[in-house]
């Protein structure tokens, strides 16, 4: 009998575990070469208080697994060519998708933060929330995350602000999450429902639904430049990649989305939609607007080229708070959606619209469920985390959020974070997570590596959207 080859075997243990040989493969996320040259490299020939580079013990000697190019005499970085060979010898110490089980980042990283138990050239990284073991983690996971990192450096004159919205009160409170200190406080907007931001920092926009207006704010002065008229009372809002476009869902029947051309400062489009819209959101490719209504139980998906609705998905009750996770090439996966009256979420295949998970939430032994001013929503808050390894649910029922890892969808923790949890929002980096204690009026942080709260930041009156954005500050 032939004795079967190491390839075969693995082929024979991939059907027996479901996955068709090459599939696999397939599923992995590409090493992005620009992304190492650029953001990975310059990590080689950094200086450490007490260390050697990495270039010193790897450049070009014999013995050692990784190596890199010598750098020519005077020179501060490789040649596009010697870039190459770089890549080609690091990418044999990794594995696509898994920073963890990847030689490159666990080899120098300390054994008490799951490194491994020995690197001949130190412990370069105590920590996985170093920064330089941060940026190689995200060219590890894939495309996408490269890009989060890619845009996650503040340029000078702007800063990361953590924007909260108060539903019961005329406006929102900037939070600095290197400080956790509220820097500014918006008022005049009259329950603000929704609230995005300009990519240049120099705007914030806010759905105004005593006005039926989307709010147009100055940064770092605060003022109010327009209040643009829209077809109806809106609840939330959306912004496209380029920040040209502004999509507002329109909540007061028969629902639509609202165009809002960002130069013009004008209303030049409302698309039909079916219902009346809750929450809007543009999806991480940016090619969809992706709507939901809760009385018609329905998603909507509009074409951010045409601004023409395509298709609708509908579902077995209302939709609620959305959030999305994207394949190695950055395009849609799966839309992961809160349900009215359903203690948890539900995933939606992005191209076919079947529903393919349903993850409920359980219950939390010794706490007190919370029946009270739920609203039809007992989640109400979703948010997938920078690198997309984690999804964050809120529990207005039991005041926790619960922690699933992505894509398995497995519960790896939960953290109290208040009373009537609504939204939640990742700084830039994922390191921290800002949740808006409805019941509270204050804004809960909590460490997203350990699933510890670590500060509470009072805010105004019933706080429930949030987001995060790079702003101009004084």
């Amino acid at each position: 009998m032939r004795r079967p080859t190491s390839a075969r075997v693995l082929g024979l243990v991939l059907l027996t575990l479901g996955v068709t040989p090459g599939v696999a493969a397939a599923q992995r996320p590409a090493l992005d070469f620009d992304t190492f040259r650029t953001r990975v490299q310059p990590i080689f020939t950094a200086r450490r208080d007490g260390l050697q580079t990495c270039l010193t013990c790897h450049g070009g000697k014999v013995g050692t697994r990784f190596r890199l190019e010598p750098l020519p005499e005077g020179a501060s970085d490789w040649s596009v060519e010697a870039a190459r060979k770089n890549f080609d010898s690091a990418r044999g110490l990794v594995k696509p998708g898994a920073p963890m089980e990847s030689r490159l980042l666990t080899h120098p990283l300390d054994r008490a933060a799951g490194g491994d138990s020995f690197h001949g050239g130190g412990k370069h990284w105590a920590t996985q929330t170093d920064a330089e073991w941060q940026t190689l983690a995200a060219w590890v996971r894939g495309p996408q995350a490269a890009a989060n990192m890619r845009t996650s450096a503040v340029p000078a004159g702007r800063a990361v602000r953590i924007i909260q919205t108060n539903a019961a009160g005329d406006g929102a409170h900037l939070i600095d999450p290197a400080t956790n200190l509220v820097t500014q406080v918006l008022t005049g907007v009259d329950i603000p429902h929704g609230v995005t931001a300009s990519p240049d920092g120099a705007r914030m926009y806010l759905t105004n639904e005593v006005r039926h207006t989307l709010d147009v704010v100055d940064m770092p002065s605060l003022a109010v430049r327009a209040r643009i008229p829209l077809s109806g009372r809106p609840n939330n809002v959306a912004i496209s990649r380029d920040g040209r476009k502004v999509y507002v869902g329109i909540a007061q029947a028969p629902g639509a989305l609202d165009v809002i051309d960002t130069e013009a400062l004008k209303n030049v489009k409302t698309v039909p939609v079916k219902g009346s819209i809750h929450n809007v959101y543009v999806t991480p490719d940016g090619r969809w607007a992706v709507a939901g209504s809760i009385p018609e139980k329905t998603i909507s998906i509009v074409d951010t080229a045409t601004d023409t609705l395509t298709r609708t998905i509908p579902l077995s009750a209302g939709i609620r708070p959305m959030a999305f996770t994207t394949k190695p090439d950055g395009s849609t996966d799966r839309i992961i959606v809160q349900l009215s009256d359903f203690h948890g979420f539900v995933t939606v295949d992005f191209a076919t619209g079947a529903e393919t998970a349903r993850i409920e939430h359980p219950a939390i032994e010794g706490e007190h469920p919370h029946r009270d001013g739920l609203q039809g929503a007992p989640a109400h808050g979703l948010a997938v985390s920078p690198d997309g390894t984690r999804l964050w649910s809120t529990s207005k029922v039991y005041g926790y959020a619960y922690v699933h890892s992505l894509p398995d969808l497995k519960e790896v923790g939960r953290v109290f974070v208040g009373q009537h949890p609504e939204w939640l929002t990742f700084t830039p980096d994922g390191r921290f997570v800002y949740v808006a204690a409805a019941g509270d009026n204050t804004v809960f942080v909590v460490n997203a590596a350990t699933m510890k709260e670590i500060a509470r930041v009072p805010v105004g009156h019933v706080p429930k959207r949030n987001a995060t954005a790079i702003l101009r500050v004084p």
